[in-house]
Formats: C-alpha cells, sequence, structure tokens
C-alpha cells in the first residue's frame, strides 16, 4: 500500500450521531490521535472502555478506562452491557452499549477507540459506522516505538507484535486506513477524515 489513507467504501449516514470506530497494533499512534482529534473537534463524544487490566502509570479511572474486575466484566457480559468485548493481551475490554446508543440517540457524534475485535462486533450492531485503521510505516518502527514506551517486557512485546501481524491482515474491513509515518500529518489525515464522516 502506498497511499497513507486509502477509502474502502462508502456508507450512509444512520438518524442521530454518527459513530466513528478506530483501531490500530499496540503503538501505532492511535491514541495520540484520539487526543488530538478530542482537543480540536470538542464535539466529539469519547467512550471510555472497561477492561480488566492494570491501570498505567498516569492513567485515571473514568478518564482513560473503566477499570474493573474480571468478575465484573463476566458479569457484564452476562447481561449484555457490552456493545462490544473482547479478551486482548490476556485482558477483557468492552464499551458500553447503553452509552453509545443515548449519545447518538441524542445526535451526538462518538468516537470509538477499540481493537479489530471489537470493531468487527460494532459494524454487525451498527453497519454505517464510519471505521479507520491506524497503521505504523512498517513492523520496524513499530517494534522501534513500542520498545522506546518503556512500557513492556521483551515477551510482552514479541506477543504485541505477534498480535499486530494478524490485526494488519484485517484492514481491508476498514473503510479508511491512515499510516502514521509523520505524527502531524497523520493527525491532520485523521482529523480530515473525522470531519467529512460528520
Amino acid at each position: 500500500m502506498t497511499d497513507s489513507i486509502q477509502k474502502k467504501h462508502d456508507g450512509g449516514n444512520a438518524p442521530g450521531g454518527r459513530l466513528f470506530v478506530v483501531s490500530a497494533p499496540s503503538g501505532a499512534g492511535k491514541t495520540t490521535l484520539c487526543e488530538a482529534a478530542r482537543r480540536q473537534l470538542p464535539h466529539l463524544v469519547y467512550s471510555v472502555s472497561s477492561t480488566t487490566r492494570t491501570p498505567r502509570e498516569g492513567e485515571q479511572a473514568g478518564r482513560d478506562y473503566f477499570f474493573v474486575t474480571e468478575a465484573q466484566f463476566r458479569a457484564g457480559i452476562d447481561a449484555g452491557q457490552w456493545a462490544e468485548w473482547a479478551k486482548v493481551h490476556d485482558n477483557y475490554y468492552g464499551t458500553s452499549a447503553r452509552f453509545i446508543q443515548d449519545h447518538l440517540d441524542a445526535g451526538r457524534d462518538v468516537l470509538l477507540d477499540i481493537d479489530v475485535q471489537g470493531a468487527a462486533q460494532i459494524l454487525r450492531r451498527y453497519p454505517d459506522a464510519l471505521t479507520i485503521f491506524i497503521m505504523a510505516p512498517s513492523m520496524d518502527v513499530l517494534r522501534q516505538r513500542l520498545s522506546a514506551r518503556g512500557l513492556d517486557s521483551d515477551e510482552v512485546i514479541d506477543k504485541r507484535m505477534q498480535n499486530a501481524r494478524s490485526e494488519i491482515a484485517r484492514r481491508p474491513m476498514y473503510r479508511y486506513v491512515v499510516v502514521n509515518d509523520d505524527l502531524d500529518a497523520a493527525i491532520d489525515r485523521f482529523i480530515s477524515i473525522l470531519k467529512r464522516g460528520a
């Protein structure tokens, strides 16, 4: 792929707000792009996911994630609480179905930052969602970024790289692909897609 943005297919607008779904391998820069979008598009509602993983340094409950126990998460599965959920890197992640629907019904645009498994589930429920996949320019660059973060052991990085290959293989599922080769340019491309889709 040579283009930094690839349009995959067209989709119609549903009544109410618009749902944006963003996925990426760990280290591709998805969180940074989403944070930039939230600063420049203050009307955009950011959906905070729930997770069973341990908070990282600097993360705040309710801002970055809702941190729950595995028992609480499994109870949510049984109750149909999650619009999407997945087990990623040995931890559960999920998005509240009620949160999404309440905001869309109120005419607000919602941004979901979720993995590829969750995106597939969301598309079954919301086929008109606008989907964007973020990726690094190469696997070598992706590994360098993961190592530079200083958050994970070599063993964890190896696992993230293995998962990244399977995630990248599913990028045709997404309407747009943004290659994060230059951060400022990638932010501009990402926000441009959100503005066109809103």
